[in-house]
């Protein structure tokens, strides 16, 4: 009876504990990153939603102001009620979910503001400050590589 016992406490200790693991593991995502885009310097950062996904959303950008002085907007949004959000506070990542099979943060679109479309994407860490953002269009992908920096 004393090894059922412990045999149970023991299986129930281990289940807690990869559920732990498996939780900070996907939390590994959250956090800030610098970010370069054809010669433009932003900082992105990642948060959990309410729903269990992470998105990433713009936060800094070295211009944040058009050549006239007026403030950035996402001008080039499809969704002609997001055009009015400041360059500075977009979301570009979104949708995306922790697959421990893989190591990775899939099943979402990054978003490129530059020329308002949108991609496949999938987020993995190279090294530990290295996320690799892999945007697809059908069978054309491309990677990016974003520092951690907080």
């Amino acid at each position: 009876m004393k090894n059922i016992f412990k045999l149970g406490l023991l299986a129930l200790v281990m289940l807690f504990t990869n559920n732990v693991f498996a939780q900070s593991a996907a939390d590994k995502i959250v956090g800030v990153y610098q970010v370069e885009e054809e010669g433009r310097q932003s900082k992105v950062r990642f948060t959990k939603c309410a729903d269990g996904t992470y998105q990433g959303q713009i936060i800094w950008l070295s211009q944040p102001n058009n050549p006239d002085g007026t403030r950035k907007m996402d001008v080039k949004n499809p969704d002609p009620a997001k055009r009015n959000t400041p360059a500075d506070q977009v979301v570009i990542v979104y949708g995306i979910r922790y697959d421990a099979k893989k190591n990775a943060w899939n099943g979402g679109r990054v978003y490129k503001p530059i020329n308002g479309k949108t991609y496949k994407v999938e987020c993995s860490f190279d090294d530990a400050t290295t996320l690799r953002v892999k945007g697809s269009l059908g069978p054309i992908s491309l990677s990016r590589y974003w520092k951690k920096v907080e």
